[in-house]
């Protein structure tokens, strides 16, 4: 059962733009394995947080670093989630996320839909 969908977009030119004339702004909405990718794959990691918000109904008590965007072996983009995030998705009743990014020209997407754990009917 679906509990939640998420999707954000993140204009690249605009992402790039703040983080050159505010360099600590990039540290502190991403973690440090993030912060080393292009402006592209930042700026969709970023996406990707605001679209899990936007699946959970807003971004409740969570730390921008509780979320952390990483790849499995095959290059799938995964979401880490810890902290009061972590909290948070065990009382929605979410079992797993789905998370799909991409990034094309100017403009990077993040989706993601909150599953509900099996056998669990989801608050």
């Amino acid at each position: 059962m679906i509990v939640g969908v998420g999707v954000d977009i993140c204009q690249i030119s605009r992402w790039r733009a703040m983080a050159e004339r505010h360099p600590g702004a990039v540290k502190k909405v991403l973690t440090d394995r993030e912060a080393v990718g292009s402006p592209a794959s930042q700026a969709a990691r970023f996406a990707a947080k605001e679209a899990l918000a936007k699946a959970l109904g807003g971004p409740g008590r969570t730390s921008w670093h509780e979320v952390e965007v990483v790849t499995d072996g095959g290059g799938r983009p995964q979401l880490e989630v810890r902290g009061n995030a972590a909290g948070r998705l065990a009382e929605s009743g979410v079992g797993r996320l789905h998370l799909s990014i991409s990034h094309d020209g100017d403009l990077a997407v993040a989706m993601v839909v909150a599953e509900a754990a099996h056998g669990r009917t989801p608050v």
